[in-house]
């Protein structure tokens, strides 16, 4: 039976009916069960084991905090949110992420550094400013491998800094979301170590960091600079394997063209609809994952510099 309740739709649209989704319900259970059993035998699995298969869940839960954000599984916000509560990367409160994304979901603004959170571009006058180890640092990062190994360290500092500066300007939204992620990273500490006895050193370099190591492959290359708006996100024709890791996100101009789409309705909505949505990104598509690491595991995708500026707006867009 399915069950129905009102929501309002996130992309601030008149109230509707949204059915509850048991798929991603179950992918949730799954997730934290998991991980749970992961860390549980710890002691008797070798490393090689505890890796690979904490990291793809870790970054799985991320995914489906993605899902959460845009008002799934369920008519009720606080519900959804309370499912993917307990955090097992440690590193970004869910209720800034939210904040965030929703913010970058204003595709006017895609990749213009000023206003797209989730942009890697920086102004050509900022980038010049930069210099010496900084500036290698953001070399490596702009290249696939550096986003792997050292994207999560370099997000991790480079967002904290900037939510550190906005509570200490007075921001209290930002603190409650901070306020609420001390018990959602309390809960996954206390299970690692206070019941399971994993060391957190083991647990964070064998599953947290690799989990947000893993989620950087996705947004690698989701958006590039272009002069048209709808040119800027991209499609990657994955296997199975990444479309679950990634709940279908992988068919990014399909998400962003419809961004409420539950993620098991997205391939066939990208099928439907592949040839008008591949006209108006002018071909940005990948054939899996493979063509990602293969063309840029080493090598940078784009400059870091944003390539002109004439592309991008004089005020950032505020539309729904």
């Amino acid at each position: 039976m399915t069950a129905t309740t009102n929501i309002t739709d996130t992309g601030g649209g008149a109230a509707r009916k949204r059915s509850t989704e048991w798929p991603t319900i179950g992918l949730i259970v799954l997730v934290y069960a998991a991980l749970a059993i992961l860390v549980w035998f710890h002691a008797s699995l070798p490393w090689w084991i505890i890796l690979p298969i904490g990291a793809y869940f870790t970054a799985l839960q991320s995914s489906l905090q993605h899902e959460v954000l845009h008002g799934h599984p369920t008519g009720n916000r606080l519900l959804n949110e309370a499912l993917v509560f307990p955090s097992p990367h440690l590193w970004l409160p869910f209720r800034r992420y939210r904040d965030t994304h929703l913010t970058h979901h204003n595709d006017d603004n895609l990749t213009d550094p000023r206003f797209d959170p989730e942009s890697y571009y920086l102004l050509p006058e900022d980038w010049a400013a930069i210099t010496g180890p900084k500036k290698i640092l953001f070399e490596l990062n702009h290249t696939l491998a550096g986003r792997m190994i050292l994207g999560p360290a370099i997000s991790m500092a480079r967002f904290w800094r900037g939510e550190f500066a906005e509570i200490a300007r007075g921001d209290r939204h930002v603190l409650q979301g901070w306020l609420l992620f001390i018990p959602s990273a309390a809960i996954t500490i206390l299970y690692v170590v206070g019941i399971a006895g994993m060391p957190f050193w083991k647990y964070y370099f064998l599953i947290a960091y690799p989990g947000i190591s893993l989620a950087l492959v996705r947004s690698y290359c989701e958006h590039r600079a272009a002069p048209g708006v709808p040119e800027r996100t991209v499609a990657v024709e994955a296997s199975p394997f990444w479309s679950l890791l990634y709940l279908n996100n992988n068919l990014h101009v399909a998400h962003h063209t419809w961004p409420n789409l539950a993620w098991y309705k997205l391939p066939a909505y990208y099928r439907a609809e592949k040839a008008r949505l591949l006209e108006a990104n002018h071909g940005y598509a990948m054939n899996g994952y493979g063509e990602v690491f293969r063309r840029y595991f080493f090598s940078a995708k784009e400059p870091i510099s944003y390539p002109d500026v004439t592309w991008l707006k004089r005020e950032p867009s505020t539309k729904n």
